[in-house]
């Protein structure tokens, strides 16, 4: 009997955020299988995995996942997901019934264990991981949009501090708001004197005015961009002076919410997700590190943009290359110094060092080029789209690409040929609090998903 699963377009989370036991993980290097989920995944094939988890898998790290909530019944997250904090108290549950399925895709991405179907599941970039699930205010469709971004500050400053004070080294947010607020920079603040490091996708409206999002421009946060497989920025990639990293975040096949447990999904959320696993696995590895340490090496180690600039509106310091930071860190710098200069800034300039950025960019940021190496570390160094190109290499070979209009099997288990996958329809979506645009989501294609 064959089963497949629904590629689910619409996991983006609304507008108003807004574990495997470690002798499973120790499988490790699963050969990639022309008809299996885990050759969809070809961000691991181009970051490596298999080599990483050979070092770490994120072991003894918790990651907060401020969103929809997760569920940790996902057959990939089973035992992954702690207790956490629900401050959706008008939403049926608890932090560990996701409401509309984001948020668990977003843990799927992080800590995801690839155990279901028999081990040909979806991983996580730091399936060692375990994943603190906070839940914010699903207002999509009920407030309108002073009262909903009132409510994502206050939720997200209330996340933030919890989840600071509850062990968690990594946060993840794959939201964000027009507005910012004192509180939320404060808690951001917070946070980092705490030893957190928070990163959050920077939205996917950059051909549509492309617009501050908040948290990704306040101080202290990691704003993080999308790149596709040829490691160029994504079009739907906000830009600006917010941007300090890139990662993967088009076709993305994870772990997440819905009828399938399986989706596929393009955007930000998905950009933020990895940069937050690939922060877990080198704090793993080093866990005597600060927050300012590992941030450091993974600046240090990105990909950074081949026209020769330190950093771009478009990639920032370049895409995350945590394979790189594990084998070859360098120096992690002091402790004690956030190695970003914007909340410094932030404290001899209000308002924020963030400013809103202009469409076009700098003359250095017009360059989309891929991302290349940071200077000669190993054997990847000096070629265009190094990061990626062995990956795509061995997509290629085993035929493993996930194309955004096709379909491929959940798994099989008998039949010679796998089913493709089947195209959930996606449910028509209010704008967020009545104010088209007013705080998307960032997960799907804004060609796709009319909630971006």
């Amino acid at each position: 009997m064959r089963i497949s699963r629904n590629v689910n377009w619409g996991a983006a989370r609304p507008g108003t955020v807004a574990s495997v036991v470690l002798g499973l993980l120790l499988i490790g290097a699963v050969p990639a299988r022309a008809d299996s989920v885990r050759s969809d995944q070809w961000h691991l094939d181009s970051m490596q995995a298999e080599e990483m988890w050979e070092t770490s898998t994120g072991e003894n790290v918790t990651v907060a996942v401020i969103d929809s909530g997760v569920d940790p019944s996902n057959p990939d997250l089973l035992g992954q997901v702690l207790k956490g904090k629900d401050l959706a108290l008008t939403s049926p549950g608890d932090e560990h019934v996701d409401y509309d399925g984001h948020g668990t895709g977003m843990a799927g991405l992080i800590a995801g264990t690839g155990q279901s179907g028999g081990g040909d599941g979806a991983f996580g970039l730091a399936p060692g991981a375990k994943i603190l699930p906070i839940r914010m205010t699903d207002d999509t469709g009920k407030v309108n949009g002073a009262t909903g971004s009132k409510n994502f500050n206050d939720d997200l400053t209330k996340g933030i501090r919890y989840a600071a004070d509850n062990g968690a080294k990594v946060i993840n947010v794959s939201s964000g708001d027009l507005v910012g607020s004192p509180q939320l920079a404060d808690a951001v603040k917070y946070a980092l004197q705490k030893g957190s490091l928070i990163f959050a996708a920077v939205g996917n409206t950059a051909e549509s005015g492309n617009p501050m999002r908040y948290p990704a421009g306040t101080p202290g946060v990691v704003g993080v961009a999308s790149v596709g497989r040829d490691g160029k920025r994504a079009d739907y990639s906000q830009y600006g002076t917010q941007v300090d990293l890139a990662a993967p975040g088009v076709d993305m096949v994870q772990a997440c919410g819905g009828k399938t447990g399986l989706c596929k999904t393009t955007g930000t959320s998905d950009a933020s997700a990895i940069a937050s696993a690939s922060a877990a696995l080198i704090w793993s590895q080093h866990p005597d590190w600060t927050n300012n340490q590992v941030l450091r090496v993974l600046l240090n180690t990105a990909g950074g943009p081949n026209n020769g600039a330190e950093r771009t509106d478009y990639v920032g310091h370049g895409i995350v290359r945590p394979r790189i930071a594990l084998k070859t860190p360098g120096d992690p710098g002091p402790a004690d110094v956030y190695p970003l200069p914007d909340l410094a800034a932030a404290e001899s300039a209000k308002p924020s060092a963030k400013p809103t950025p202009t469409k076009g960019g700098s003359e250095a940021d017009e360059d989309e080029t891929p991302a290349v190496a940071a200077p000669a570390t190993d054997d990847e160094s000096g070629n265009a789209a190094l990061w990626i190109g062995l990956g795509v290499g061995a997509a290629a070979l085993i035929g493993g690409a996930v194309a955004v209009a096709a379909a491929r099997s959940r798994r099989r288990t008998a039949a010679p040929t796998p089913p493709p996958y089947q195209q959930a329809p996606h449910p028509a979506y209010a704008p967020p609090h009545g104010t088209p645009g007013a705080r998307p989501p960032y997960g799907g294609p804004p060609s796709q998903d009319p909630r971006v």
